[in-house]
């Protein structure tokens, strides 16, 4: 199993830009699959952005696509997402997870390893 922490949350205006970090704990981060999800008030856990273990492949929402990068460092064990362009409906709790599928996948049910989450509140 893998230890994750967020970080890099906030309050930002509108149109404004964020990024999150997730620090990894244990072996082999290389070895995983990675993913950001969030949660809104109210609302399920969606899917936002995933990466291969050695950061090739990357797939987003469409919500967030040209928008959100995610990308992921793995000498330093550390996944990333940069937000831009942030709207008001992007506030939420973003959550890094890890999944044993080292090519990534957008299933929710296939992430074994979570962090605490961060949470991104966007301004209008």
């Amino acid at each position: 199993q893998v230890q994750l922490a967020e970080s890099g949350g906030g309050l930002v205006q509108a149109g404004g830009s964020l990024k999150l970090s997730c620090a990894a704990s244990g072996r082999l981060f290389s070895s995983y699959g990675m993913g950001w999800f969030r949660q809104g008030p109210g609302k399920e856990r969606e899917f936002v952005a995933g990466i291969d273990g050695i950061g090739r492949n990357t797939g987003y929402a469409d919500s967030v696509k040209g928008r959100f990068t995610i990308s992921r460092d793995n000498a330093k064990n550390t996944l990333f997402l940069q937000l831009n362009s942030l709207k008001p409906e992007d506030t939420a709790v973003y959550y890094c997870a890890a999944s044993r599928l080292v090519k990534g996948t957008r299933q929710k049910d296939e992430y074994g390893s979570w962090g605490q989450g961060t949470q991104v509140t966007v301004s209008s």
